[in-house]
Formats: structure tokens, C-alpha cells, sequence
């Protein structure tokens, strides 16, 4: 591969919600999260692609990364959304050109079900990190590891809620690192285990 190629690297982020399932709650690091995906985001848009499904809490940080970079990258990030929200888009989903919209599948499984087949049956993916969350982390790290089971996986346990519990509970000992678990200086983090390694 080109050195100077464009990888998609997928995220699967959220900040766990207060009155959702108190296990993802009660590890969850809301500003490590933040910190996280902002520094996620401030290293890869340069040069790579960031794919993610639409979620309130993550798409204005991206955006917000966007603005401070100050660059033309709109090629660099792919939004997925699916229609089943489409009366609660977040307005941030209107700055972004890069939207792919799945279709309403009739309830709120089955459609984020849908989307996330499609998000990763449509993309070759060279990495997937994974922050904070809840259920959805989980679902999504094991859809992930099927369909691109040579991709780097990254599971930022540091950042606690459901990517802890994949960190714990799923991740390869072979691949665990103190790092993941320990280090809150997420640029030099993702530069060396992801950029250097894609």
C-alpha cells in the first residue's frame, strides 16, 4: 500500500447516559471520552478517513476538530445516520457533505442493525478504535472483528464504560497494552498505535 494513502478508520464512541445501564455509567470517564475523541479526530482527519454512525455526544466533536484544523477535509469524514432518527438529527449532521442515510427499518434495533451492516459492508476499514459507550460498543466490536478481521483494533480502556468491559471480557491478552488502560495523552497514544501502524 501507498504510504500516502487514505485508510478508513472506523470509531465507535459515545458518552454513556446517566439513566441507561449503570455498569457503562459507572466506569465511564465523560472528559477522558472527550479528550479522546478530539485527539482521535485531530490526528487522523489530515490524512485519513474517520467513518462513524451518527451519535449526539460524538459527531459536534468531530465537527469542532474540523473547524480548529481549518482545513478542506470534508473527504476525510463519512457520516452514517439511519432514518429512524430523522426527526432528532443532531444539527451538526447538516455540516457535514459525507452522509450516507440508511433506511428506517421499522423500529430503533433493527435500523441501527441495518446501518451498522452497511456501514461495515460498504467501507474497507484499516482500523477501529473504540471509546467509552454502552451496548452498542459491543455490538459493534463484535460485528466489527467479523467482517475486517485483519484491522487494528484499538479499545481505549482508559476512557472506562463499555470499551472497558470489551477491554476486559473480549480483547486478545496478546493484544492488550497498559497503555489502553492507563495513558490519557491520547495524541501520542493514537499516533503510535495507529498511525505508525497503518
Amino acid at each position: 500500500m501507498a504510504a500516502n494513502e487514505v485508510k478508513n478508520i472506523f470509531l465507535s464512541a459515545s458518552a454513556p447516559l446517566p439513566e441507561r445501564d449503570p455498569k457503562y455509567i459507572g466506569t465511564a470517564d465523560i472528559i477522558a471520552i472527550r479528550d479522546s475523541v478530539i485527539a482521535l479526530a485531530t490526528t487522523v482527519l489530515p490524512k485519513h478517513r474517520l467513518v462513524w454512525g451518527g451519535h449526539p455526544s460524538i459527531t459536534p466533536l468531530i465537527y469542532y476538530v474540523m473547524q480548529k484544523l481549518n482545513l478542506n477535509i470534508q473527504n476525510h469524514v463519512l457520516l452514517y445516520q439511519s432514518l429512524f432518527f430523522k426527526d432528532k438529527f443532531p444539527p451538526d449532521n447538516n455540516k457535514f457533505e459525507n452522509i450516507v442515510f440508511t433506511e428506517n427499518a421499522g423500529d430503533i434495533h433493527s435500523s441501527i442493525q441495518h446501518m451498522r451492516n452497511r456501514m461495515f459492508s460498504e467501507n474497507k476499514f484499516s482500523a477501529a478504535i473504540f471509546i467509552g459507550g454502552m451496548d452498542g460498543i459491543e455490538v459493534e466490536y463484535n460485528m466489527f472483528i467479523k467482517y475486517h478481521p485483519d484491522a487494528l483494533i484499538l479499545p481505549i480502556a482508559s476512557t472506562g464504560a463499555a470499551t472497558k468491559l470489551v477491554y476486559d471480557n473480549q480483547f486478545p491478552k496478546e493484544l492488550k497494552n497498559e497503555r489502553f488502560l492507563k495513558d490519557y495523552g491520547y495524541m501520542s497514544l493514537f499516533q503510535k498505535f495507529l498511525i505508525d501502524k497503518i
